[in-house]
């Protein structure tokens, strides 16, 4: 196939439609992409709409929550997997590793929705049995041509018996999920202090306290609207990543609200699950390089396994 150049693409070619089931999301109001077009052989552009103001993802500082842009990238792998991989509806994505940087100098926010594309290659493709079976997604993100961050992500797919055979006896059918899920372990427990991880709201803090300063235990509110669009028979990786980016916050102390995560760097081991207590752990690093950016290594362990790992980098917020 011919590659088209990223730019002509967006000049001259007719972006599609994006269904709202090729998003995973079931509120409406929670999809982000609004057109996506082929830009060359394994080459596809995406674009997106960020609003004004958002009930979990709002505005820090008077910049855009870099949440926002995982997000988006987390809609663009169901997308291109169904629309451009002829993935079947009812296949399961799982993430491997996430990595994400944003550039926060680019993330001001103005008061108007915040229009962003994505130009997304696709590599180190698998198929088996003429499916798709996993892909890396390696993305340039921009704003009206102004450079806004970089991704690089791999992802799984997995038909339904496969994912069957993969949770074993932690699987529930799609059927059962909204009755059938247990409780998780501590959705009802105490969180900690809101200011402490930089959310005004309780019910969008998602770390309870334990007796030490830098580990909590996962809280799970599978009530909470954004985070549990839909239901599912394990925590899933956004959920995850909010949890690196509080307990990022949470270890600055009283600079909680001083500092922006700018770069995730994740991985995903195993699921993490609702019946059993997730500890996440939280340790600040040192600069890399002097007048760098400081990091904080976050883990999640549960069942003496770890189930996920992030380093979250931090910048100051006047930067």
């Amino acid at each position: 196939m011919t590659l088209v150049s990223y730019a002509q693409t967006t000049r001259t070619a007719q972006l599609r439609a994006v269904p709202q089931e090729f998003t995973h999301k079931l509120a409406r109001a929670e999809v982000l992409l609004t057109g996506w077009a082929p830009a060359g052989e394994d080459r596809v552009t995406v674009t997106a709409r960020w609003p004004r103001t958002h009930s979990f993802y709002a505005s820090v500082a008077g910049r855009h929550d870099p949440m926002l842009l995982a997000e988006t990238l987390r809609q663009s792998i169901p997308l291109i997997s169904h629309a451009c991989y002829d993935v079947p509806l009812g296949h399961h994505l799982i993430w491997q590793h996430f990595t994400y940087e944003v550039a926060h100098e680019a993330m001001w926010a103005d008061g108007r929705p915040m229009d962003v594309e994505l130009r997304i290659s696709c590599n180190d493709i698998v198929r088996r049995g003429g499916r798709l079976a996993a892909l890396t997604m390696d993305v340039e993100i921009l704003r009206d041509g102004l450079h806004l961050g970089t991704a690089h992500t791999r992802f799984s797919s997995h038909a339904p018996s496969i994912y069957r055979r993969l949770r074993g006896d932690r699987y529930t059918a799609p059927s059962d999920l909204a009755g059938a899920v247990p409780v998780p372990v501590g959705a009802s427990a105490p969180v900690v202090p809101p200011a402490l991880v930089n959310r005004e709201h309780a019910a969008d803090v998602v770390l309870s306290p334990t007796a030490r300063p830098d580990q909590w235990q996962l809280r799970v509110d599978q009530s909470h609207p954004i985070l549990f669009d839909h239901p599912v028979d394990h925590a899933p990786g956004m959920l995850l990543l909010e949890a690196a980016r509080q307990a990022a916050h949470a270890v600055q102390g009283p600079r909680a609200d001083t500092v922006v995560p700018v770069r995730f760097e994740s991985a995903f081991f195993r699921y993490v699950e609702f019946d059993t207590p997730c500890v996440i752990t939280a340790c600040v690093e040192p600069a890399a390089r002097p007048g760098g950016h400081p990091s904080v290594s976050v883990t999640a362990l549960q069942e003496d396994n770890e189930a996920f790992s992030c380093r979250v980098t931090v910048a100051a917020t006047t930067a």
